[in-house]
């Protein structure tokens, strides 16, 4: 149920001022609770007492009437927040396409090829006859990009 249907729902007891669903910060589903302030503290004891172990789309509700003295200060720091959802394909572009120094690369090359050796005995230790093609590269690393110089 989305951010609007579960505030829709609970308007049917009295109008809402504020409404905080919890969401994971990297998927952006729910976590599975919330917090509602309703304009009228009467309404809120209502929905307490009527909705609580009620089963709405497949879970069983806990609701609970929470004291404006037991509330902590920063609940409601930033509930009008719409998640976006990160395109983690980007992110992982810009790190692997980052312009690496030189120390960067032959770090880079030598995890490589002790990669490559720890591959390599695993395979004789296992008795298995198998050449393995060489590692071709270089320890100067090739230009990504290259900038020309503006007369």
């Amino acid at each position: 149920m989305d951010f609007m249907r579960r505030k829709s729902y609970f308007q049917q007891f009295g109008a809402i001022k504020r409404l905080r669903i919890a969401r994971n910060k990297k998927t952006g589903k729910s976590k599975h609770y919330g917090f509602i302030e309703f304009e009228n503290p009467e309404v809120a004891q209502v929905v307490a007492d009527c909705m609580h172990n009620y089963l709405l789309c497949e879970h069983l509700l806990q609701v609970h009437l929470v004291p404006p003295e037991h509330v902590h200060p920063k609940l409601w720091k930033g509930f009008n927040y719409k998640y976006k959802p990160l395109d983690f394909v980007q992110i992982e572009r810009k790190r692997q396409n980052k312009v690496r120094t030189l120390e960067e690369h032959k770090k880079l090359v030598e995890k490589i090829i002790k990669r490559d050796q720890k591959r390599r005995k695993r395979i004789e230790a296992a008795d298995i006859d198998y050449e393995c093609p060489e590692i071709v590269g270089s320890i100067q690393p090739a230009p990504k990009k290259i900038k020309f110089d503006e007369d």
